[in-house]
């Protein structure tokens, strides 16, 4: 049987031998994906930081039982980052989650303003937007004290 009817006229030739060049760039290609991978995973885990959920209810915060007027706190509330401060009437909270890529934002006292770190979102006292990307105000957590005790509602 001829080789031309194969489709392949070339059948004897031998396979190239790998040369130290394509396994240096082999080696090169290997260590570049894994150092993409190591430095994408924690990068896309600083948008999500606060993607674990809880169950809701009440959670006692006891950082927040001793703040005087202007100070703040950031507590975790069954999974959820939260802002806890106190200010003329009483005792608030706010999510700590900015509404437009999920970065923990903070209480600035002398502004009196949330701030957002990575994109230079703005929000009132009362978590409303005043500037930047955020689509949405910071959702507003329920809060109580009972006998000096501080409880924030996560529902």
């Amino acid at each position: 049987m001829s080789n031309r009817f194969l489709g392949n006229t070339e059948m004897n030739e031998p396979t190239p031998q790998p040369t130290r060049r394509s396994f240096l760039d082999w080696v090169i290609g290997l260590f570049s994906a894994v150092t993409v991978g190591a430095m994408t995973i924690p990068a896309l885990a600083y948008f999500w930081p606060a993607a674990k959920g809880g169950k809701g209810g009440d959670v006692e915060v006891k950082e927040a039982a001793n703040l005087k007027p202007g100070e703040s706190a950031i507590v975790q509330l069954q999974g959820k980052a939260a802002i806890v401060r106190r200010d003329a009437s009483g005792l608030v909270a706010y999510s700590a989650v900015c509404t437009h890529l999920g970065c923990l934002v903070k209480w600035d006292g002398a502004r009196k303003e949330f701030l957002c770190p990575c994109h230079a979102a703005v929000f009132d006292a009362s978590g409303r937007v005043v500037s930047g990307p955020a689509p949405a105000p910071l959702p507003a957590y329920k809060v109580k004290e009972v006998s000096g005790k501080v409880f924030v509602s996560t529902t």
